[in-house]
């Protein structure tokens, strides 16, 4: 199981845990991650997704899910997310012609 928000790309980081006497040691730094149902208004469906708090926080700052799928790049997305943002564009350009 991946530690990595299927949004934004997000995954663990390294760093060093320091001590008191400055000995610093290799530790990981994991993203927040939370499984949460998303609800697309476009395709009035809802999808579980792995995404990190701070992209929820970002999700509900751009309007929902569909608004920050299509202004997302294609490199930050994880595979599910992108046939998500596929069949989201097509149904738009289903309803604007």
């Amino acid at each position: 199981m991946s530690r990595r928000c299927e949004l934004t790309g997000v995954g663990p980081m390294v760093g060093h845990s320091v001590s008191h006497s400055n000995i610093k040691t290799k530790r990981r730094f994991l993203p927040s991650l939370r499984q949460t149902a998303l609800v697309s208004d476009a395709l009035g469906q809802s999808f579980r997704l792995k995404v990190s708090n701070a992209a929820l926080r970002t999700l509900d700052f751009r309007g929902g899910l569909d608004a920050f799928l299509i202004k997302a790049d294609d490199a930050d997305l994880s595979l599910r997310a992108r046939r998500l943002k596929k069949q989201i564009k097509d149904k738009l350009a289903q309803a604007a012609a």
